[in-house]
């Protein structure tokens, strides 16, 4: 069966009907398949022949993380345990595919952070990795934590408590310690780290609350809050915790203006100098 005739007329509108974000993915497949042939085989095995969004987005992750310590069966296998177990976790990952598509200007079709975008996959993998460490396999969660460093170029500990609609943007250079909470709706971009001091012990890393925007490389540190709707500026070190709906910038970090927005993660505006004042 050809790629087109693999998704047209009823199934087409069936599967629409049934998932809106799985119709819309599989309309984007064929069309690239459609107009790139090289791709044809990589996007039946991807999207046009798995049987639904779980399958695909558990199937791609695996691929990726497949190595012959630990083959992508097994962890499809574990994926859909946990899925099958806590079914919020399926729509944390349908939040933050939507979240890329709405807040990355190079995202121009959803089954590109699915199919390409490494911190999307980076963000899956935790929610795995995070599910297994509470089942008890924590090996498991950090052989997962290892893998995705070596792939994807991150670094989250699997203790680490991750809300839903989160966008990592490139990820490259990202640490997250163990103790550190990240909210909803909350943007991070490259060579972030949240980490702890050095001198403490016990819950020693940040806690980021809901909208807030990370800007890259910048290092928050230590058990301290980011309010809501804070913006943390690119390149800043933060010491001392955030107020909600401020900027901070400089090392050490500093207020220096209102957020600019009632939204920050989902804007994306790092420009300072016009709200600021600097």
């Amino acid at each position: 069966m050809s790629v087109q005739r693999a998704f047209d007329g009823s199934a087409e509108a069936a599967v629409a009907q049934l998932d809106p974000i799985w119709g819309q993915i599989r309309r984007e497949a064929s069309d690239a398949a459609a107009a790139d042939p090289t791709l044809g085989a990589f996007l039946r095995g991807a999207v046009l022949d798995m049987p639904s969004f779980a399958a695909a987005v558990v199937g791609r992750i695996a691929c990726r993380l497949d190595h012959p310590a630990v083959p992508r069966a097994a962890i499809v296998e574990a994926y859909e345990g946990v899925i099958a177990k806590d079914p919020d976790v399926l729509d944390a990952i349908r939040t933050d595919l939507l979240a890329v598509a709405d807040r990355d200007p190079a995202c121009m079709r959803i089954i590109e952070p699915l199919l390409y975008f490494k911190g999307f996959h980076a963000l899956q993998t935790h929610r795995l990795a995070h599910a297994l460490w509470h089942a008890g396999r924590r090996d498991f969660a950090l052989y997962l934590q290892s893998r995705s460093s070596e792939v994807f170029q991150t670094d989250i500990n699997p203790q680490a408590r991750i809300g839903r609609g989160v966008f990592l943007d490139h990820a490259t250079g990202l640490v997250v310690g163990a103790t550190a909470v990240i909210e909803d709706d909350v943007s991070i971009l490259q060579d972030v780290t949240l980490g702890g001091t050095g001198k403490e012990r016990g819950d020693r890393h940040p806690k980021i609350r809901r909208g807030v925007l990370i800007g890259a490389g910048a290092k928050i540190l230590g058990n301290i809050e980011v309010g809501h709707c804070a913006r943390v500026a690119s390149g800043s070190v933060v010491l001392h915790a955030v107020p909600h709906n401020t900027t901070v910038a400089g090392v050490p970090a500093k207020v220096v203006g209102e957020a600019g927005c009632a939204e920050p993660a989902r804007t994306m505006d790092q420009i300072l100098a016009e709200k600021a004042g600097i």
